[in-house]
Formats: structure tokens, sequence, C-alpha cells
């Protein structure tokens, strides 16, 4: 199956439904029906080959959330063209690795960014671009394209190294939109609120791809903000959410009353992107009525793990394997192991990319008989459960012990006054490292008593060796802790 076959659903058989509502640069609401998303992204498609872009071709866009990435998207995969967001928060160096790693024609973004993109790069202002393209044929041109042919390259966060391209097809999108719309129980009836970045896999793969196959209703914000949160809430009366923990910590400080209410119209809330501590599921539940399904995904699969929409939605796991996809803990030998025994997550199935954008050792190196190493540490409990305890990167090896970071986090953030914890490895002359925690907390924080909770919790070798009290941890634009920007114990 094709993307478009897939949207065609709404695009051709919706045409005439409500499908999204934003704001437009003077504040007034723009509200288009699905004949209206097909024919803006026909005449922008006309343009782009007007422009001689073609099947294969790659073009870029570094965008905040506007309808013209909806519109983007839409054309380019009626012509075959590869998408490469690039995220808003990047600067010349990261961009400057995107573009000669990706080689896009063009790069669709305002002109306000010209100077954050290196010289040779060949800029489309998107406010031109649309004005141009309203003029053609609103009539549809496309090209055949296969559940195999590449929709997209998703750059990785790069939080340890260089970022990736993962090469993720028309299948990957279509698989993982479906196995969402089964399990979540998406139909035309929900309404849902965007507040993700569209240039990140959660916003693009997951939240406008159930928007575009299910046919329901979408209010595009261009970005969380939580001083506007409950009005959105209030006025859209959504019934979806997709969030990170971050968002969902900021919505804790909503008056219980108005939290209630909120809770009361919204069907479901999910979380992802980074860890949700236990902490912030249990008070959001407290103040909302919900419980925040947590589920598991990253750049280069698109989505393997969720908590269940029935059933039990377990504390401190990101749930059980989805419809469609495989997914084994295994020792170093790439070996199964047994439940409740701690491993690397291995995932297969038609969510997984086919592999790094012009990384052939990568590619080799990240797959093994079709299964794809996640580099995410874990357990599986023997009803199916999975538990993260980090990424292998993080793992600390102290003294011949493995700590792993997730579980020290965990404790951490239940301590009155602590906000949000990291624990990174630091040299250590004598166990070649040691675990160091940095905590975004009060200014009467006690550190030794919180100390002497955690040795009573915790094995010795894992009980951090130094706390460092930061303003805030270094993140990545969707809440994920950049460990390696994370300041030595001695500042």
């Amino acid at each position: 199956m094709s993307l478009l076959e897939l949207y065609d659903a709404s695009l051709l058989g919706r045409a005439n439904q409500p499908a999204l509502e934003c704001a437009k640069a003077d504040g007034a609401l723009l509200s288009l029906q699905f004949a209206d998303l097909e024919t803006r992204s026909n005449r922008l498609g006309r343009l782009l080959t007007d422009r001689g872009l073609r099947s294969g071709d790659r073009l870029a866009f570094c965008l905040s959330n506007r309808v013209e990435v909806i519109d983007l998207w839409l054309a380019c995969v009626k012509l075959g063209v590869i998408v490469v967001p690039i995220n808003v928060m990047y600067k010349t160096r990261e961009i400057s690795h995107i573009c000669a790693d990706a080689s896009p024609r063009a790069v669709v973004t305002t002109t306000d960014r010209a100077g954050d993109f290196p010289s040779g790069v060949e800029l489309w202002d998107v406010d031109t671009v649309t004005a141009l393209a309203q003029s053609l044929p609103g009539d549809r041109c496309a090209v055949q394209s296969r559940a195999d042919s590449p929709a997209a390259l998703i750059y990785t966060s790069g939080t340890t190294g260089v970022a990736k391209g993962a090469i993720l097809t028309h299948g990957n999108f279509a698989a993982n939109a479906l196995s969402l719309l089964t399990a979540w129980q998406i139909t035309p009836s929900d309404r849902y609120l965007a507040a993700l970045p569209l240039f990140h896999v959660h916003g693009l793969a997951n939240g406008v791809h159930c928007w575009l196959a299910s046919g329901c209703h979408m209010r595009l914000v261009e970005r969380f903000e939580a001083s506007r949160a409950v009005q959105w809430f209030e006025e859209y009366r959504p019934t979806l959410f997709f969030g990170v923990p971050t968002m969902y910590v900021r919505l804790l400080e909503v008056p219980v009353e108005r939290a209630r209410a909120i809770g009361a119209q919204t069907r479901l809330f999910v979380s992802g992107s980074a860890p949700l501590p236990a902490s912030v599921l249990e008070q959001f539940a407290d103040a909302f009525g919900h419980t925040i399904l947590e589920r598991y995904g990253m750049t280069e699969t698109l989505m393997n793990v969720s908590n269940p929409l029935i059933g039990e939605r377990r504390p401190g796991t990101v749930g059980r394997a989805l419809p469609m996809v495989s997914v084994e803990i295994r020792d170093a030998h790439h070996r199964a192991v047994a439940t409740d025994c701690v491993g690397e997550l291995w995932v297969r199935g038609p969510n997984v990319c086919s592999g790094y954008w012009q990384r052939e050792e990568a590619t080799a190196a990240a797959f093994v008989d079709g299964w794809f190493g996640t580099g995410d540490i874990g357990v599986m409990s023997p009803d199916g459960y999975i538990t993260l305890q980090g990424r292998r990167s993080d793992l600390i090896i102290s003294g011949g012990f493995n700590i792993y970071p997730r579980e020290i986090e965990e404790l951490l953030t239940s301590f009155a006054g602590v906000h949000e914890a990291a624990v990174a490895g630091q040299p250590d002359p004598v166990r070649g490292e040691v675990p160091v925690a940095y905590l975004v907390c009060e200014a009467t924080t006690d550190f030794a008593a919180i100390e002497t909770q955690l040795r009573q919790e915790l094995a010795s070798f894992k009980v951090p060796r130094a706390y460092v009290r930061v303003d805030a941890l270094p993140r990545t634009a969707l809440g994920k802790v950049q460990k390696h920007l994370l300041p030595s114990r001695e500042t």
C-alpha cells in the first residue's frame, strides 16, 4: 500500500467533511475540509514539478507547525519526493550536516532562517511558494509509489553522535498508522489537538497519520504553550492529545476543577518520546481523572510498544508489543533472554525503517536476520509488559557492576522537591566510572536525606557519588535528555 491509497479514504472519501483548523498569521481561525487539502497539495505538487522535482528527489523543510507543512507532505507523497524534516531548533552546524548528507534539491523555510543555512543550499520561502501555487490547477498529478518506496529521511536526534537519516517508507508510515488506529480505536468522530512538532516522528508519523487515516478532525497549533493549553482544551474540546512528559508536567499546573473538566471531555492522553516519571502519571490521574497511556517508539521504527487502551496501564512500563510488531529482549550475543531478565530490545515488523541513508555499515550493524537492535535496555514481564531501563550507551559499569540510570532516576523524582533527574556516568580512577545525579530541584532540597533514603532502597554501587543541582536538563525538542551535555560533577 502506498500512503496516498491510505489518505484517499479521507481526501476523497470524506471530501466535504471538516478536516483541520489552525490559526492564521492575523490570529483568525482557518478551517479546511479534506477537499481543500486535496486541492492545496495538488497545486503545490504542480509547482514542485515545474521546479524540476521528480520521484526520488529530496525536499527539506525547516518550519514550525503550520498548514503549509501538511500541504508540503501531501504534495511530496503524491509525487514520490522524499521529505527531509529539519528541527527548527537546530543551528548552522546541525543543519549543515543534514543538508550535506541528504543533498535536498531545496529547503522550504522562512526568510528569517536564511542565515542558519550554509552557502550553496537552495532556499525557498514558504510564503512565496504558497502564493505561487495558488494560481496553478488543482487537479491531481501523482506517481505510483509502493510500500517500499522511501517517503522521508528522518534524522536521529544525535544525542550521542552524528545524526543519521532513517529511511522511512510509505509502508512504514501506513503500517504504523493502521496499528495505532487499531490499538487506540481512533475513529472519524475523534478530535485531535496537535501540539507536537511536525518535524518529528511523534507529531508526523503518529499525529498526522492517525488524523489522515481515520478522517477525524485536527486542531493544529504552532507549538505547545502551557499558558494557552487550558484555553485550547476548553474551546476545542479534543478527545485525543499526544504529548511528551514535559507537557504533562506543565499540565499539572492546571487548577484541579478545570483539570477535571478537561479530563471529562478527553478520552485519551498519550505520552512518549521520553520516559514518563511514575510520579507524573499518578499526579495526572489524580488531577484529570485519566491514566496517561505511555508507549515506546523511535525514529527508526516508529511505534513498537504501547500500554493498552482497554486493560491495565502499568506504571513504569511502556506496555506490550503493538499489532504487527515483534519484540524480543536479547543478550550481547543476540540470544533471547528469559522473562524478567535484562537485555536489549530488538524489534521486527513493517514499521521498521529500511536502513540509514548512505550508511551501509551503520545499517548492517543495526540489523541481524531482519531484526533491528534498538539500543534500549529493558526487561519483559511474563505477561509481555516491557520496562525500559535506559539506553545501551547510557549503561554505567562501575567496578564490574551494571547500573541502569532509569531505575535511579525514577527513585529520585519520587522525592519531594525534585522535579527532574538525570543520572550519568562520570570517570573514576578506581571503579572506572560512577553514577552522578543531576537534579532540577528546590533550593532547600536535602541531598544528604536523599542519599540516606537511596541507600535503603538501592545496592550501594548504584547510589550516586555526587549530586549536581542544575536549572534545567539539556533536552532535544521532544524532551529527550542529552546526557553528553550535562556538566561535570566539579562544576
